[in-house]
């Protein structure tokens, strides 16, 4: 399956390009083309459904890139720069071509500019295997970033955080309360871990648990839906708040972002934890200052 207008514009300059010729005649003998696994979360439904093995980076197994493509998905998980999985995905799962395409030189220092900072806040170097001296200039066949043409020059790029969404200590019920005040919606969940470590949705939101005690510009029916997105995507924060329990109740709160919600907040809804459960109890009666004015 294809779709995506990047992998159009690929398409349109590879028949402009000409034909393949012994280079693709070689790359058909020395490597294959496999079918994109579910397993794959970095690059399973990025647009195309097969890849070539080997692949851009020499690993020459499925379980191999698997492995290694993995460790890539708390970085994505930071949104570090729109293109980032497209420009990893180039090379752990090159698309099943007549010839190689490498990412554009230009698209790998846009995704290093952004994404290696954050890689920076948790002690690791940009790798020297994503040297972007290694590519293509711009001018040859290869694939360019997405989201710096003029129609989304308005778009800015995230800026570098060290700061990760990390489980609050529950301070004084007052505290608390201002904390509920401040942000978009509240709700008291249960997080349950999956078993797999495979995919970016390492974690389940229980239906069954959820109680909302603020929905804010959100409807209370699409809250349940809206956390289970907030899990499969910021990874980051969800292992930050379990803190390697399988199961656990929690008060988040957070803020609407256009399509996606972001949890600014987070508290173990323990028995010890009695600032919270004074806060929660006194959240049905409890007036904002904009309220009270």
């Amino acid at each position: 399956r294809l779709g995506g207008p990047w992998l159009l514009g690929l398409l349109a300059r590879l028949l402009l390009w000409g034909s393949p010729g012994a280079w693709a005649s070689y790359l058909r003998r020395s490597s294959s083309c496999m079918p994109i696994p579910h397993r794959m979360a970095l690059c399973y439904d990025i647009g195309y459904s097969e890849m070539r093995i080997p692949n851009l980076l020499e690993h020459e197994t499925m379980t191999e890139v698997i492995q290694q493509s993995s460790s890539w998905l708390p970085l994505l998980a930071r949104e570090c720069h729109p293109d980032a999985r497209i420009f990893l995905c180039s090379l752990f799962a090159p698309i099943c071509l007549d010839r190689l395409i490498y990412p554009c030189r230009s698209l790998c220092e846009a995704v290093k500019r952004s994404c290696a900072p954050v890689m920076a806040c948790y002690g690791y170097p940009w790798p020297e295997i994503l040297n972007c001296n290694k590519f293509p200039a711009d001018h040859e066949l290869c694939i360019a970033a997405v989201s710096m043409d003029e129609n989304s020059s308005s778009r800015r790029m995230p800026r570098a955080s060290c700061k990760d969404c990390e489980l609050e200590e529950a301070s004084t019920a007052r505290e608390i309360l201002e904390s509920l005040c401040a942000n978009d919606f509240a709700v008291k969940i249960r997080i349950l871990r999956k078993n797999t470590t495979t995919t970016i949705s390492d974690f389940d939101l229980d239906p069954s648990k959820v109680e909302v005690l603020k929905h804010g510009p959100l409807l209370r029916t699409e809250i349940p839906a809206r956390l289970q997105q907030w899990l499969d995507i910021d990874a980051t924060c969800a292992h930050n708040i379990m803190r390697g329990i399988q199961a656990g109740v929690f008060v988040v709160s957070g803020e609407v972002q256009s399509d996606k919600v972001v949890v600014n907040k987070a508290y173990a809804w323990q028995k010890r934890n009695r600032n919270l459960h004074q806060a929660v109890r006194r959240w049905k009666h409890h007036r904002c200052p904009e309220q009270a004015g």
